[in-house]
């Protein structure tokens, strides 16, 4: 089973390995949320888009949509999918090189927990630069709960439509990393693969601090895009907050 780079091959079968129909409930939670914006909510930057799923249901809603990744591969399934009617930039965040002022910025599917802590805030602070004053920043990350759900789990097997997996979860409570190696067999477009995953478990308190350096007030923390405040066992907590008016984006050299 030969191992390659982190969603160049998963690309292929990531859109049958992710069959929670999550993506529309995602996207009316939130199109509901920015109804309530008065200056009117359009333009949208969608941060570790992947494949496009949101996208996709965002677009459909009337929304138009920057998406920017760090795989190639994702984005060529995203242009598939999405045709010409999404920008999509290939980007590796911290850095974000997109034009113009957003009324919004989302990143989905826990695609955050892929940066360490100190490219998690630099990222955020990229992100006051790129969202208006009094724009929307919506994003999950894993919780403590997942954590300790990974840690508990540590080997999980599933498959759809011929295309079968094993993931191997390795955690490391004190640096509050999870390794996963996920083992492909199978696929439909060819040979047997693996790829390493890490993702990094932010602390909720460092998120709020990150969030405020970079000129965001939290509006709420709930369980996975609802309106039901977090708790113990929630496993994906979705941050709301807004771009402060009057807040001083950080610049780029301070933020580094």
């Amino acid at each position: 089973m030969r191992e390659v780079e982190a969603y160049s091959r998963l690309a292929g079968v990531y859109d049958e390995i992710v069959v929670d129909p999550c993506f529309s409930s995602w996207a009316a939670f939130l199109d509901e949320l920015w109804r309530e914006d008065g200056e009117g909510v359009q333009r949208i930057l969608d941060v570790c888009c992947g494949t496009g799923l949101l996208a996709e249901e965002l677009i459909s809603r009337g929304y138009r949509i920057t998406g920017v990744d760090a795989s190639d591969a994702m984005l060529a399934r995203a242009r598939h999918r999405l045709r010409s009617t999404a920008e999509l930039v290939r980007v590796i965040l911290p850095e974000l090189p997109v034009e113009g002022l957003f009324d919004a910025a989302v990143s989905t599917f826990d695609g955050l927990n892929y940066l360490t802590p100190d490219d998690f805030r630099l990222t955020l602070s990229a992100l006051g630069r790129c969202v208006r004053p009094d724009g929307w920043l919506v994003f999950d990350i894993h919780t403590d709960a997942m954590l300790e759900l990974a840690m508990n789990t540590p080997v999980v097997t599933g498959g759809q439509d011929g295309t079968t997996y094993v993931i191997r979860n390795v955690v490391d409570r004190a640096a509050r990393t999870c390794d996963a190696t996920i083992e492909v067999a199978q696929p439909g477009d060819g040979e047997p693969f693996t790829e390493n995953h890490r993702q990094y478990f932010h602390d909720g308190d460092e998120v709020r601090a990150a969030l405020a350096d970079a000129g965001f007030d939290v509006v709420s923390v709930t369980a996975e895009y609802t309106r039901v405040p977090v708790d113990t066992s929630t496993l994906r907590a979705t941050w709301t907050a807004r771009r402060r008016v009057g807040g001083r984006p950080v610049p780029a050299e301070e933020a580094s």
